[in-house]
Protein backbone atom coordinates (compact mmCIF):
# COMPACT_ATOMS: atom_id res chain seq x y z
CA UNK A 1 0.00 0.00 0.00
CA UNK A 2 1.63 3.37 -1.33
CA UNK A 3 -1.04 5.81 -0.82
CA UNK A 4 -0.91 7.01 -4.20
CA UNK A 5 -4.45 6.96 -6.21
CA UNK A 6 -4.99 4.06 -8.29
CA UNK A 7 -7.39 2.55 -10.34
CA UNK A 8 -7.44 -1.24 -10.45
CA UNK A 9 -8.66 -4.16 -8.24
CA UNK A 10 -6.13 -5.03 -4.84
CA UNK A 11 -6.37 -7.29 -2.01
CA UNK A 12 -6.36 -5.34 0.73
CA UNK A 13 -7.55 -4.87 4.65
CA UNK A 14 -9.96 -2.56 6.59
CA UNK A 15 -6.96 -0.92 8.27
CA UNK A 16 -4.95 -0.23 4.79
CA UNK A 17 -8.37 1.40 3.70
CA UNK A 18 -8.88 3.31 6.39
CA UNK A 19 -5.48 5.47 5.55
CA UNK A 20 -6.87 5.59 2.27
CA UNK A 21 -9.91 6.74 3.29
CA UNK A 22 -8.03 9.61 5.52
CA UNK A 23 -5.28 10.18 3.03
CA UNK A 24 -8.02 10.63 -0.26
CA UNK A 25 -10.29 13.16 2.69
CA UNK A 26 -7.03 15.34 2.96
CA UNK A 27 -5.18 13.70 5.96
CA UNK A 28 -2.25 15.83 6.65
CA UNK A 29 -1.54 15.36 10.47
CA UNK A 30 -1.48 12.23 12.41
CA UNK A 31 0.02 11.51 16.36
CA UNK A 32 -0.66 8.22 17.41
CA UNK A 33 0.82 5.27 20.15
CA UNK A 34 0.64 1.76 18.36
CA UNK A 35 -2.05 -1.02 19.76
CA UNK A 36 -3.56 -3.60 18.78
CA UNK A 37 -5.64 -4.37 16.37
CA UNK A 38 -5.25 -0.81 14.71
CA UNK A 39 -0.96 -0.48 14.61
CA UNK A 40 -0.93 -0.83 10.71
CA UNK A 41 -2.82 2.21 10.39
CA UNK A 42 0.16 3.99 12.24
CA UNK A 43 2.69 1.89 10.60
CA UNK A 44 1.32 3.07 7.10
CA UNK A 45 1.42 6.54 8.01
CA UNK A 46 4.85 7.00 9.46
CA UNK A 47 6.09 6.08 6.19
CA UNK A 48 3.19 7.60 3.67
CA UNK A 49 2.50 10.91 5.45
CA UNK A 50 6.22 12.55 5.23
CA UNK A 51 6.62 11.47 1.64
CA UNK A 52 3.11 14.07 1.05
CA UNK A 53 4.59 16.66 3.15
CA UNK A 54 2.45 15.50 6.18
CA UNK A 55 3.14 15.03 9.89
CA UNK A 56 3.06 12.02 11.91
CA UNK A 57 4.29 11.89 15.05
CA UNK A 58 4.28 8.88 17.86
CA UNK A 59 3.10 10.10 21.14
CA UNK A 60 4.26 8.91 24.55
CA UNK A 61 0.24 7.39 25.08
CA UNK A 62 -2.77 7.79 24.29
CA UNK A 63 -3.82 10.92 25.86
CA UNK A 64 -1.24 12.87 24.47
CA UNK A 65 -1.83 11.25 20.65
CA UNK A 66 -4.98 13.05 21.01
CA UNK A 67 -4.49 16.44 22.39
CA UNK A 68 -1.87 16.77 19.34
CA UNK A 69 -4.65 15.69 17.00
CA UNK A 70 -6.72 18.58 18.08
CA UNK A 71 -3.71 21.47 18.39
CA UNK A 72 -2.92 20.42 14.82
CA UNK A 73 -6.74 20.91 13.36
CA UNK A 74 -7.03 24.62 15.26
CA UNK A 75 -4.06 25.44 13.00
CA UNK A 76 -5.83 24.02 9.46
CA UNK A 77 -4.67 20.61 9.58
CA UNK A 78 -6.80 18.06 9.42
CA UNK A 79 -5.95 15.20 11.56
CA UNK A 80 -6.50 11.89 13.25
CA UNK A 81 -5.35 9.13 15.45
CA UNK A 82 -5.75 5.59 16.07
CA UNK A 83 -6.32 2.98 18.66
CA UNK A 84 -8.15 0.22 20.35
CA UNK A 85 -10.04 0.45 23.30
CA UNK A 86 -7.30 0.70 26.15
CA UNK A 87 -6.66 3.51 24.24
CA UNK A 88 -9.61 5.38 23.43
CA UNK A 89 -10.79 4.66 27.04
CA UNK A 90 -7.41 7.13 27.89
CA UNK A 91 -9.10 9.81 24.95
CA UNK A 92 -12.00 10.14 26.56
CA UNK A 93 -11.37 13.54 28.20
CA UNK A 94 -9.49 14.77 24.89
CA UNK A 95 -12.80 13.91 22.88
CA UNK A 96 -14.74 16.19 25.77
CA UNK A 97 -12.71 18.81 24.89
CA UNK A 98 -12.63 18.19 21.25
CA UNK A 99 -16.46 18.76 21.77
CA UNK A 100 -16.58 21.90 24.07
CA UNK A 101 -14.10 23.53 21.96
CA UNK A 102 -15.52 22.23 18.69
CA UNK A 103 -12.61 21.21 17.14
CA UNK A 104 -12.40 19.04 14.44
CA UNK A 105 -10.64 15.95 14.76
CA UNK A 106 -11.38 11.48 13.51
CA UNK A 107 -10.55 9.25 15.74
CA UNK A 108 -10.36 5.18 14.00
CA UNK A 109 -10.73 2.92 17.33
CA UNK A 110 -10.51 -0.92 16.06
CA UNK A 111 -12.78 -2.54 18.47
CA UNK A 112 -11.17 -5.63 20.18
CA UNK A 113 -12.72 -7.15 23.14
CA UNK A 114 -12.72 -5.92 26.90
CA UNK A 115 -12.83 -4.74 29.33
CA UNK A 116 -8.78 -3.62 29.97
CA UNK A 117 -6.70 -5.49 28.30
CA UNK A 118 -8.93 -8.06 27.42
CA UNK A 119 -8.50 -9.73 24.25
CA UNK A 120 -6.00 -7.76 22.81
CA UNK A 121 -5.99 -9.82 18.92
CA UNK A 122 -9.75 -10.65 19.51
CA UNK A 123 -12.98 -8.86 18.10
CA UNK A 124 -15.04 -6.94 19.90
CA UNK A 125 -18.28 -4.44 19.38
CA UNK A 126 -18.43 -2.96 22.98
CA UNK A 127 -17.19 0.17 22.77
CA UNK A 128 -20.34 1.50 20.54
CA UNK A 129 -22.14 3.02 23.70
CA UNK A 130 -18.60 4.55 24.76
CA UNK A 131 -18.06 6.24 21.51
CA UNK A 132 -21.45 8.16 22.50
CA UNK A 133 -21.23 8.58 26.06
CA UNK A 134 -17.43 7.77 26.68
CA UNK A 135 -16.81 11.37 28.14
CA UNK A 136 -18.68 13.22 31.08
CA UNK A 137 -21.02 16.01 30.48
CA UNK A 138 -23.99 16.38 27.74
CA UNK A 139 -22.37 16.76 24.07
CA UNK A 140 -22.98 14.88 20.41
CA UNK A 141 -20.59 13.17 18.48
CA UNK A 142 -20.97 10.97 15.60
CA UNK A 143 -19.42 7.16 15.10
CA UNK A 144 -19.80 4.87 12.37
CA UNK A 145 -19.23 1.15 11.89
CA UNK A 146 -18.41 -0.37 8.48
CA UNK A 147 -18.87 -4.19 7.73
CA UNK A 148 -16.36 -4.59 4.59
CA UNK A 149 -13.04 -3.18 3.45
CA UNK A 150 -14.51 -1.26 0.58
CA UNK A 151 -16.58 0.90 3.72
CA UNK A 152 -13.23 1.50 6.03
CA UNK A 153 -12.75 3.73 3.24
CA UNK A 154 -15.77 5.35 2.91
CA UNK A 155 -16.57 5.83 6.59
CA UNK A 156 -13.54 7.45 6.89
CA UNK A 157 -13.86 9.79 4.25
CA UNK A 158 -17.31 10.60 5.56
CA UNK A 159 -15.67 11.06 9.05
CA UNK A 160 -13.65 14.04 8.21
CA UNK A 161 -16.51 15.47 6.50
CA UNK A 162 -18.60 15.34 9.22
CA UNK A 163 -15.83 16.73 11.83
CA UNK A 164 -14.86 19.01 9.57
CA UNK A 165 -18.26 20.23 8.49
CA UNK A 166 -19.64 20.38 11.80
CA UNK A 167 -16.59 20.71 13.86
CA UNK A 168 -16.92 17.67 16.14
CA UNK A 169 -14.91 14.76 16.94
CA UNK A 170 -15.46 11.68 14.80
CA UNK A 171 -14.85 7.92 15.39
CA UNK A 172 -14.71 5.23 12.82
CA UNK A 173 -15.52 1.68 14.44
CA UNK A 174 -14.05 -1.15 12.63
CA UNK A 175 -14.03 -4.32 14.92
CA UNK A 176 -10.85 -6.33 14.53
CA UNK A 177 -12.24 -8.75 11.66
CA UNK A 178 -13.20 -6.12 9.73
CA UNK A 179 -9.65 -4.05 10.62
CA UNK A 180 -7.80 -7.36 9.42
CA UNK A 181 -10.06 -8.69 6.68
CA UNK A 182 -8.54 -8.70 2.97
CA UNK A 183 -11.10 -8.10 0.29
CA UNK A 184 -10.86 -7.57 -3.20
CA UNK A 185 -11.21 -3.99 -3.59
CA UNK A 186 -11.60 -1.97 -6.76
CA UNK A 187 -9.17 1.16 -5.86
CA UNK A 188 -11.03 3.60 -8.18
CA UNK A 189 -12.96 4.70 -5.63
CA UNK A 190 -9.63 6.44 -3.81
CA UNK A 191 -9.41 8.68 -6.58
CA UNK A 192 -13.02 9.44 -7.05
CA UNK A 193 -12.86 10.63 -3.56
CA UNK A 194 -14.06 14.21 -3.21
CA UNK A 195 -12.87 15.70 -0.11
CA UNK A 196 -14.71 18.12 2.30
CA UNK A 197 -12.82 21.69 3.27
CA UNK A 198 -13.81 23.25 6.14
CA UNK A 199 -16.26 26.27 6.07
CA UNK A 200 -14.45 29.17 6.27
CA UNK A 201 -15.82 32.68 8.51
CA UNK A 202 -17.61 35.32 5.59
CA UNK A 203 -16.47 37.91 8.50
CA UNK A 204 -12.93 39.94 8.62
CA UNK A 205 -10.94 39.06 12.06
CA UNK A 206 -12.52 41.87 14.13
CA UNK A 207 -16.30 40.79 13.71
CA UNK A 208 -15.28 36.62 14.16
CA UNK A 209 -17.07 35.17 16.62
CA UNK A 210 -15.80 31.47 16.33
CA UNK A 211 -18.74 29.86 19.18
CA UNK A 212 -21.48 32.21 17.53
CA UNK A 213 -25.05 30.73 18.68
CA UNK A 214 -26.19 30.20 15.07
CA UNK A 215 -27.04 27.11 14.21
CA UNK A 216 -27.14 25.37 10.47
CA UNK A 217 -27.32 22.44 8.73
CA UNK A 218 -24.65 23.39 6.63
CA UNK A 219 -22.30 23.28 9.52
CA UNK A 220 -19.79 25.64 11.41
CA UNK A 221 -17.27 27.90 9.89
CA UNK A 222 -14.33 27.61 11.80
CA UNK A 223 -10.67 29.87 11.31
CA UNK A 224 -6.93 28.38 11.24
CA UNK A 225 -4.55 29.54 13.99
CA UNK A 226 -1.79 31.75 12.37
CA UNK A 227 -4.31 32.99 9.78
CA UNK A 228 -5.14 36.53 10.99
CA UNK A 229 -8.17 35.46 12.85
CA UNK A 230 -7.16 34.91 16.74
CA UNK A 231 -9.70 33.02 19.38
CA UNK A 232 -10.05 31.49 22.84
CA UNK A 233 -9.92 28.15 23.02
CA UNK A 234 -10.79 26.35 26.44
CA UNK A 235 -12.69 23.33 27.82
CA UNK A 236 -14.42 25.71 29.94
CA UNK A 237 -17.98 26.65 29.06
CA UNK A 238 -17.83 29.86 27.12
CA UNK A 239 -19.73 32.68 25.53
CA UNK A 240 -19.22 33.02 21.64
CA UNK A 241 -16.09 34.84 21.21
CA UNK A 242 -14.51 31.31 23.18
CA UNK A 243 -13.91 33.37 26.33
CA UNK A 244 -15.21 31.15 29.75
CA UNK A 245 -18.09 32.71 31.40
CA UNK A 246 -20.14 32.26 34.15
CA UNK A 247 -23.22 33.73 33.18
CA UNK A 248 -25.50 31.54 33.32
CA UNK A 249 -27.45 32.33 29.93
CA UNK A 250 -24.16 32.07 28.07
CA UNK A 251 -23.56 28.39 29.29
CA UNK A 252 -26.68 27.00 28.36
CA UNK A 253 -26.38 28.79 25.41
CA UNK A 254 -22.83 27.39 24.93
CA UNK A 255 -23.79 23.56 25.97
CA UNK A 256 -27.36 23.56 23.75
CA UNK A 257 -25.33 24.66 21.05
CA UNK A 258 -22.94 21.67 21.21
CA UNK A 259 -25.85 19.24 21.34
CA UNK A 260 -28.30 21.18 19.23
CA UNK A 261 -25.40 21.69 16.06
CA UNK A 262 -25.46 17.75 15.88
CA UNK A 263 -29.63 16.97 16.32
CA UNK A 264 -30.35 19.58 13.48
CA UNK A 265 -28.34 18.15 11.19
CA UNK A 266 -29.42 14.68 12.31
CA UNK A 267 -30.86 13.23 9.27
CA UNK A 268 -27.72 14.24 7.03
CA UNK A 269 -25.94 11.66 9.34
CA UNK A 270 -28.43 8.50 8.57
CA UNK A 271 -26.70 5.95 6.41
CA UNK A 272 -28.02 3.00 6.63
CA UNK A 273 -28.63 -0.70 4.86
CA UNK A 274 -31.79 -2.42 4.30
CA UNK A 275 -32.12 -5.66 3.13
CA UNK A 276 -35.05 -7.60 1.78
CA UNK A 277 -37.56 -6.14 4.57
CA UNK A 278 -40.24 -5.13 2.39
CA UNK A 279 -41.99 -8.44 3.27
CA UNK A 280 -39.78 -9.95 6.46
CA UNK A 281 -41.49 -11.54 9.51
CA UNK A 282 -38.32 -11.51 11.36
CA UNK A 283 -36.01 -8.31 11.69
CA UNK A 284 -32.49 -8.84 12.12
CA UNK A 285 -30.77 -5.64 13.61
CA UNK A 286 -27.28 -5.86 12.96
CA UNK A 287 -23.47 -3.98 12.23
CA UNK A 288 -20.18 -4.22 11.62
CA UNK A 289 -18.72 -7.56 11.00
CA UNK A 290 -21.75 -9.59 12.20
CA UNK A 291 -23.94 -7.80 9.75
CA UNK A 292 -22.26 -9.75 7.39
CA UNK A 293 -23.13 -13.11 9.47
CA UNK A 294 -26.40 -11.81 9.25
CA UNK A 295 -26.69 -10.80 5.87
CA UNK A 296 -25.79 -14.83 4.76
CA UNK A 297 -28.28 -16.02 7.87
CA UNK A 298 -31.49 -13.72 6.29
CA UNK A 299 -30.77 -15.38 2.69
CA UNK A 300 -30.32 -19.04 4.04
CA UNK A 301 -33.60 -18.39 6.61
CA UNK A 302 -35.35 -16.76 3.48
CA UNK A 303 -34.66 -20.48 1.68
CA UNK A 304 -36.16 -21.94 4.62
CA UNK A 305 -39.11 -20.12 3.74
CA UNK A 306 -39.09 -17.77 6.56
CA UNK A 307 -39.26 -14.49 5.73
CA UNK A 308 -36.31 -12.55 7.02
CA UNK A 309 -34.60 -9.19 6.42
CA UNK A 310 -31.81 -7.05 7.53
CA UNK A 311 -31.51 -3.57 8.91
CA UNK A 312 -28.09 -2.44 9.42
CA UNK A 313 -26.91 0.99 10.62
CA UNK A 314 -23.75 2.30 9.13
CA UNK A 315 -24.45 5.34 11.29
CA UNK A 316 -24.48 4.20 14.36
CA UNK A 317 -23.96 7.77 16.32
CA UNK A 318 -26.42 9.79 16.13
CA UNK A 319 -28.92 7.10 16.25
CA UNK A 320 -31.03 7.45 13.06
CA UNK A 321 -34.30 7.48 15.30
CA UNK A 322 -36.77 8.81 12.73
CA UNK A 323 -36.04 5.74 9.87
CA UNK A 324 -35.84 3.58 13.12
CA UNK A 325 -39.25 3.87 14.02
CA UNK A 326 -40.46 3.22 10.39
CA UNK A 327 -38.62 0.33 10.62
CA UNK A 328 -39.80 -0.96 13.76
CA UNK A 329 -43.43 0.27 13.70
CA UNK A 330 -44.61 -3.13 12.32
CA UNK A 331 -42.13 -4.94 13.92
CA UNK A 332 -43.24 -7.82 16.05
CA UNK A 333 -39.88 -10.65 15.85
CA UNK A 334 -36.84 -8.66 16.06
CA UNK A 335 -33.34 -10.14 16.51
CA UNK A 336 -29.79 -8.43 17.57
CA UNK A 337 -26.38 -10.51 17.20
CA UNK A 338 -23.81 -8.53 18.97
CA UNK A 339 -20.04 -8.81 20.30
CA UNK A 340 -21.00 -7.62 23.16
CA UNK A 341 -23.50 -8.07 26.02
CA UNK A 342 -26.50 -6.47 24.34
CA UNK A 343 -25.21 -2.72 24.07
CA UNK A 344 -27.66 -1.37 21.36
CA UNK A 345 -30.01 -4.12 22.07
CA UNK A 346 -31.10 -1.42 24.83
CA UNK A 347 -31.35 1.65 22.04
CA UNK A 348 -33.67 -0.79 19.63
CA UNK A 349 -36.20 -1.12 22.06
CA UNK A 350 -37.10 2.40 22.85
CA UNK A 351 -38.21 2.57 19.11
CA UNK A 352 -40.35 -0.94 19.32
CA UNK A 353 -43.85 -1.25 19.59
CA UNK A 354 -45.53 -3.24 22.32
CA UNK A 355 -45.59 -6.61 22.27
CA UNK A 356 -42.83 -6.99 19.74
CA UNK A 357 -40.32 -10.14 20.62
CA UNK A 358 -36.58 -9.26 21.08
CA UNK A 359 -34.17 -12.19 21.22
CA UNK A 360 -30.50 -11.45 21.75
CA UNK A 361 -27.78 -13.15 20.49
CA UNK A 362 -24.74 -12.39 22.26
CA UNK A 363 -20.56 -13.55 22.67
CA UNK A 364 -18.12 -11.97 25.09
CA UNK A 365 -15.37 -14.61 23.56
CA UNK A 366 -13.93 -12.94 21.07
CA UNK A 367 -15.33 -15.31 18.22
CA UNK A 368 -17.18 -14.75 15.35
CA UNK A 369 -21.44 -15.17 15.55
CA UNK A 370 -22.18 -17.55 13.13
CA UNK A 371 -25.30 -17.59 10.50
CA UNK A 372 -26.05 -20.94 11.93
CA UNK A 373 -26.46 -19.19 15.44
CA UNK A 374 -28.69 -16.39 14.26
CA UNK A 375 -30.80 -19.18 11.92
CA UNK A 376 -31.26 -20.93 15.08
CA UNK A 377 -32.61 -18.28 17.21
CA UNK A 378 -34.31 -16.79 14.55
CA UNK A 379 -36.44 -20.50 14.11
CA UNK A 380 -36.91 -20.66 17.95
CA UNK A 381 -38.39 -16.77 17.33
CA UNK A 382 -40.33 -17.55 14.74
CA UNK A 383 -41.70 -20.65 16.10
CA UNK A 384 -42.28 -19.05 19.74
CA UNK A 385 -45.17 -16.63 17.94
CA UNK A 386 -46.72 -18.80 15.89
CA UNK A 387 -47.05 -20.94 18.65
CA UNK A 388 -48.48 -18.00 20.16
CA UNK A 389 -50.69 -17.26 17.54
CA UNK A 390 -52.15 -20.33 17.10
CA UNK A 391 -53.24 -20.56 21.19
Amino acid sequence: MSGAKRGGIEVLSGNDMCVEGALAAGLSFFAGYPITPSSEIAESLSSILPRRGGCFVQMEDEIASLGAAIGASLTGRKSMTATSGPGYSLMQEHIGYAAMAEVPVVIINVMRGGPSTGLPTKAGQADVMQAAWGSHGDYRTAALCPSSVKECFETTVKAFEWAERFRIPVTVLPDEIIAHMRENVDTRCIAEAKPFDRLKPGKPPEEYEPYSYEISKEGAAIADFGRGYRFHVTGLAHDATGFPTNDPEEISRCNWRIIEKVEIARSAFTWTEKFMLEDAEILVFAYGSVARTAKDAVLRLRAAGIRAGLYRPVTIWPFPASEAREVFREARKVLVPELNAGQMAGEIEKYLTRGCDVEKINRLDGEIITPVQIMEAAKALHGRKKAQSSD
